[in-house]
């Protein structure tokens, strides 16, 4: 066990910047997890896909073009839409099944995706392109410096996270998104769409999980088995924020970020069981999560 980085101003500032980000990732995937889950009671553990459909486009367009910002709007999109396909043709008819059919229809989509990636990009481990503009560091304390690029991730995370505020609360179409969380029968006996509501819903969370893979292919490997890098740890992040909340997610998120930092610092290890040993003591405070309601 070492509290060294707290001895050394600059180490500890680097750190923390770390935390954000990854904390700031983490909520973009889990907001869409937590939305989908908590409107549309759909176990999606092929969430993390998207992820991986996100990394793998960035690699892919800035490849060809060149251009990394090229790649956002098309990954994002390709994200949607895929989304939206899916929930058109399967997870519509898996609403009142239980659990168990959806836990199975997800695990069978990933070895779907497993599958057509292998065809697509085989087995080779890639990186995409940092954008020009960005590939650069930005000095700190000391002697430390910082990628550009790490930094301009985490204020892109905080943007979407302030739309996506904005999008839940002051818009009609969040209105309905709301509604739809707390009471689904009475949201769809007042007339409203809710088959568009719930296909919203659901491209909007894949999306965001594409958005999360784009954004952080310039700084970690493109490879094989990327679609589990944060599912099971998002998971974690909607059960402490609390399933449902887009809020939670953003607090649980960042909570997860800085617990899991630092502990690969201070106590690496035991770094691995830092976030579950979190999870346990929020449910054991709040067994419904942060933010969650109760049933």
């Amino acid at each position: 066990m070492s509290f060294d980085v707290f001895a050394d101003p600059a180490i500890f500032l680097v750190q923390l910047l770390n935390a954000t980000q990854q904390g700031l990732l983490l909520f973009l995937i889990a907001s869409g997890l937590t939305l989908i889950f908590g409107i549309m009671g759909i176990i999606n553990l092929a969430h993390g896909s998207f992820y991986m459909v996100g990394a793998y486009a960035a690699y892919a367009v800035a490849e060809a073009t060149g251009s990394f910002w090229l790649a956002l709007p098309i990954g994002v999109a390709a994200g949607i839409a895929l989304g939206y396909v899916l929930e058109r043709l399967l997870f519509r008819f898996f609403y009142e099944r239980d659990h168990l059919y959806q836990v199975l229809l997800t695990f069978g989509l990933i070895l779907i995706f497993e599958e057509v990636r292998g065809m697509m990009f085989g087995e080779d481990t890639h990186r995409a392109l940092t954008p020009e503009a960005l590939d650069f560091s930005i000095p700190l304390l000391g002697v430390q410096s910082y990628p550009a690029y790490r930094l301009a991730i985490s204020v892109i995370c905080l943007l979407v996270a302030l739309g996506l505020y904005l999008l839940i609360s002051r818009t009609r179409l969040g209105m309905m998104i709301r509604a739809g969380a707390y009471n689904r029968e009475m949201v769809q006996a007042l007339g409203i769409n809710i088959t568009f509501v719930y296909a919203a819903v659901f491209g909007l969370g894949t999306g965001l999980a594409a958005l999360a893979g784009l954004l952080e292919a310039p700084v970690a490997s493109v490879e094989p088995g990327i679609s589990g890098r944060y599912l099971i740890i998002s998971f974690v992040v909607v059960v402490i924020g609390g399933i449902g909340s887009v809020k939670g997610a953003f607090y649980g998120a960042l909570l997860i970020g800085f617990v899991d930092t630092f502990a690969k610092v201070i106590v690496p290890e035991a770094a691995g069981m830092s976030v579950y040993l979190l999870m346990a003591a929020v449910l054991l405070w709040r067994p419904t999560g942060l933010f969650g309601r109760p049933a």
